[in-house]
């Protein structure tokens, strides 16, 4: 038993999609501690417990199949920790029937579906019995219950006892009961497969849960589209698609305990895809076309009735929301009415105007960050008046929402805040805009406002929330907010609630200006006076921070001057401003490649693989030079621009053919588009 593989305990697949999302490092690093070739006591005990086995096999043509599995309490038991034995017969008409021999690869989930716990196993069959079978371990891991559905199991019929008048129906397009079962179904299992050949401990077949809100999984004819979720990156399903193909599907109704089986080829739709786009909380999906199918009525031996969906569940959409987004994409360019079904003051001058379409069209996605642009008649005049108001709205809120700040000599937001209640209508385009952040990066940020500059970084910070609660990741972020005074501050209990619910991986200041002689400092704000350096430095530890900025260009100006005199690269703050004045910028030499001459030639050393290759003028990249040897060096765009293929370099310099934009370590290169440069007869590198 080994509880940190020395070999990878991802198959090639895996590795592939894990590199393209930018998670091959980390998961090689978790996949080794937590995937293991054996059960852990708890697992042993945990499937002891199960009432039903989910089970991915593939039949004697190659096509995968999902099963379901029933068994009173104690049907399985784990003699050792390398050893399952399963205790209960395959339900009549299962094509499971025929995958039970000797040397099968199976892939195992146990669910406990009333507390969302699953684990996971890879094995093959060591004994076949009249009643059962045995399994040997290949690998066995725990994974987390996003998406899964609470229910209660009663069994209605002893589960050893099979029945001999099953109904079973075979097929090979979808009718339309199986149609409407699908539809309706908020829960279904997966299997998928790779032919064992070189490492038969981590190829061979896999099983796992989907789960979503009825309508996530979409019908058209004899094919089905599914949106694919943030998960643990394991990438087990997609990585077998990718290498090869083909799925079972198994869709049960745990109200009347009709199982629907499919098993048919797959297509990856990846995340630029307009479907992907449109879905809410899909980050890529796939298409399946069904082969054959078994529709087995009444066959589990238990009824489950409905908890409650998973938290990960309600922040997701269905395929009519989906579809509702693509229409409104094809008018993303013009036009739209918007009626406004809330009115809200944020302070003594920021009013907030919520709006949803008119005519109950979908709302079309954007970044925390973006603007909205309006026009409006103001008085009954002729002639719009056009203008633009960032959202301070999250991203994942059904409804867009500008916050503005009356101005005396502004006739369109002194319209807004006397014209515009519940039930009005405005004009607007989609939202747009370059100052938007991207809530999944792992670096901290920083986001400073001054006065009604914070709408952006309420959207920011909302966003920041629900990717925490989606992805189970929250971005580290310091919120800095200047006002004059407490009544004209907005979001301040929003902000600090949200602090609360981060447990402070949000953190928020109030500085205030002109405070009341009856306002306290820790108590109405952080503190007094305007955000300066000594600020900054007192509150935010040694980092290397994105910072965003939003506010009048005199503060602005100021903030930036004052986050480069505290070092901040200018690469690192984004800036958006409201008026027409642009940030003066200064550019870090630094940041400016000094493009050098390539070698004539030279000798490139991989010190790890313990071989060298003469490189002359105009050769190949050192990815593609490693490559053409065999080896199989980590790469996402070959244009210097992810960081996916930095190596140590040991020994030389490099010239870079691309400039790259990927921020790197001092002693490391990117090898996809470096070569030796002029003056380095050696290179070394750490490959």
């Amino acid at each position: 038993m080994n509880d940190n593989l020395e070999i990878s305990p991802f198959h090639e697949g895996e590795k592939i999609i894990q590199s393209k999302v930018g998670k091959r490092d980390a998961m090689e690093r978790f996949g080794r501690r937590v995937i293991r070739d054996y059960m852990p006591a708890q697992h042993q005990a945990f499937y002891k417990q199960l009432p039903f086995l989910v089970l991915g096999s593939v039949d004697g043509q190659g096509w995968p199949w999902a099963s379901i599995l029933p068994g009173n309490p104690g049907f399985m038991n784990s003699p050792s920790a390398t050893t399952l034995d399963i205790n209960s017969p395959v339900l009549s008409g299962d094509p499971l029937q025929g995958s039970i021999c000797l040397g099968s690869p199976l892939g195992l989930l146990g669910i406990e579906i009333q507390s969302r716990r699953r684990n996971r196993l890879n094995a093959r069959i060591s004994q076949v019995r009249q009643q059962g079978f045995s399994l040997k371990v290949d690998q066995a891991f725990g994974n987390c219950p996003q998406y899964i559905q609470t229910r209660d199991i009663q069994f209605v019929r002893d589960p050893m006892i099979r029945l001999d008048n099953q109904e079973i129906e075979h097929f090979t397009s979808l009718d339309n009961e199986a149609t409407q079962f699908i539809q309706a179904a908020d829960t279904f299992f997966v299997s998928s497969y790779i032919k064992p050949q070189y490492r038969p401990d981590i190829e061979g077949v896999d099983v796992s849960h989907r789960g979503g809100m009825p309508g996530f999984v979409k019908v058209e004819g004899n094919t089905l589209t599914i949106p694919d979720y943030s998960g643990n990156f394991h990438f087990n399903t997609l990585g077998n698609f990718l290498l090869n193909p083909k799925a079972g599907l198994i869709f049960p109704d745990f109200n009347t305990g009709d199982l629907l089986m499919l098993t048919g080829s797959v297509e990856i739709l990846w995340e630029e895809h307009p479907e992907v786009l449109a879905f809410k909380g899909a980050e890529r999906g796939w298409r399946f076309t069904v082969h054959n199918g078994v529709r087995l009525k009444q066959a589990l031996p238990f009824r489950a009735s409905f908890g409650q969906y998973a938290a990960t569940s309600k922040i997701t959409g269905v395929w009519t929301q989906a579809a509702a987004t693509l229409q409104a994409e094809t008018e993303r360019n013009s036009w739209q009415s918007y009626r406004v079904c809330k009115v809200a003051d944020e302070s003594s001058v920021i009013r907030s105007f919520y709006f949803e379409r008119e005519n109950g069209a979908a709302l079309l996605p954007f970044k925390a960050g973006q603007f909205l642009t309006i026009r409006v008649k103001p008085d009954n005049s002729d002639k719009w008046l056009i203008r633009t108001y960032t959202l301070s709205s999250a991203p994942a809120d059904d409804f867009y929402r500008i916050s503005v700040k009356r101005e005396e000599q502004g006739l369109v937001s002194k319209f807004l805040h006397h014209a515009l209640i519940t039930g009005s209508t405005i004009e607007a385009k989609a939202p747009i805009g370059e100052f938007h952040i991207d809530n999944t990066v792992k670096r901290p940020a920083v986001l400073i406002a001054g006065g009604v500059g914070i709408t952006p970084m309420m959207s920011m910070a909302l966003d920041a929330v629900h990717e925490g609660k989606r992805t189970r990741y929250t971005r580290p972020m310091t919120i800095f907010h200047a006002a004059q005074t407490t009544a004209q501050r907005a979001f301040a209990k929003t902000f600090q609630y949200i602090e609360v619910v981060t447990s402070g991986t949000i953190k928020y200041y109030s500085l205030i200006s002109q405070p009341l002689a009856s306002e306290k400092t820790g108590t109405d704000f952080s503190d007094t006076g305007h955000i300066n350096a000594d600020i900054l430095r007192q509150t935010l530890t040694l980092d290397d921070y994105d910072v965003y900025l939003c506010g009048p260009s005199s503060f602005m100006q100021a903030m930036y001057d004052t986050l480069r005199e505290l070092g901040v690269h200018d690469t690192r703050i984004n800036a958006e401003a409201f008026d027409t004045a642009s940030l003066q910028r200064k550019i870090d030499e630094s940041q400016k490649v000094q493009k050098a001459e390539e070698a004539k030639e030279a000798i490139v050393k991989f010190a790890q693989s313990n071989f060298e290759q003469r490189w002359n003028e105009g050769d190949d990249t050192l990815l593609e030079l490693a490559e053409s040897h065999g080896l199989s060096p980590e790469f996402g765009c070959r244009t210097g621009a992810c960081g996916s293929c930095s190596v140590k370099l040991k020994s030389g310099y490099v010239a870079y053919r691309i400039t790259p934009t990927a921020e790197i370590a001092s002693d490391e290169v990117l090898i996809c588009c470096a070569v030796p440069a002029k003056g380095s007869n050696t290179i070394e590198l750490e490959l």
